[in-house]
């Protein structure tokens, strides 16, 4: 399966088998965290084998059978989320092409300490609870290509493909409160390339700077990185 591929097939899914990570499953795992931890200024790590974290209250109804997942942390910072969400998905995309599925979480989890470290100083953003889920999910209703975008018919199509794939982003409660602007071309960048800026909405819910971090990482797979620059 390519990312394409993982992009277009990856749905939310809460409920999973009692099912164990492979060895080979969890080494690919484990490289692309130490990756994503390097690059993005990250303390991401995998737990496996535990069940606390998605029993209880505040997983009620919502999580079953949750035994393994990452824990998505790292140092405060004013971009800590948009990080978060950007390579988290890469973990998310990458767990999709393994053959597993995926879901992130917000608040429907507690936190269990002896499974996993946060430094001082360091935030616990969010979960990604990970296995193999009793379904593959569901597809939702996303918005237009017009709704978050200024793509017209005469935009290049490698910017309507990246706000296609951004569309299938995962976003809190499925709100995809993001745009992409595909800036005039009297001022571009390095190389000539064209350059986009990416923006958050408002939302009550929140998670909006995580979901554009998501939502951008899908835009550049999408468009391809080799024709435009973020702005």
């Amino acid at each position: 399966m390519t990312i394409e591929e993982a992009i277009k097939q990856r749905h939310s899914v809460r409920n999973y088998i009692h099912k164990p990570l492979s060895t080979e499953v969890v080494r690919a795992l484990e490289v692309k965290i130490g990756e994503c931890n390097k690059e993005g200024g990250l303390h991401i790590q995998l737990v496996t084998q535990e069940t606390k974290a998605f029993t209880g209250i505040m997983s009620y109804g919502k999580f079953h059978g949750v035994e393994n997942y990452l824990v998505m942390a790292g140092k405060k910072a004013d971009d800590l989320n948009e990080r978060i969400g950007y390579y988290g998905e890469q973990l998310v995309l990458l767990a999709q092409t393994l053959g597993l599925n995926t879901c992130w979480v917000g608040l429907s989890y507690r936190k269990v300490k002896e499974a996993y470290h946060i430094e001082e100083g360091e935030k616990l953003a969010c979960m990604i609870a990970l296995g193999y889920g009793k379904t593959q999910g569901a597809s939702h209703k996303i918005k237009t290509i017009e709704q978050v975008s200024n793509a017209t018919g005469d935009s290049p199509s490698w910017f309507r493909k990246g706000v296609e794939a951004a569309l299938l982003a995962p976003t809190a409660i499925n709100q995809q409160k993001f745009s992409f602007l595909l800036q005039s071309q009297e001022s571009p960048g390095v190389g000539g390339k064209a350059k986009v800026l990416a923006k958050k909405g408002f939302s009550m819910v929140g998670y909006t700077q995580m979901d554009l971090g998501i939502a951008k990482l899908h835009f550049e797979i999408g468009a391809g990185t080799e024709n435009f620059e973020w702005e």
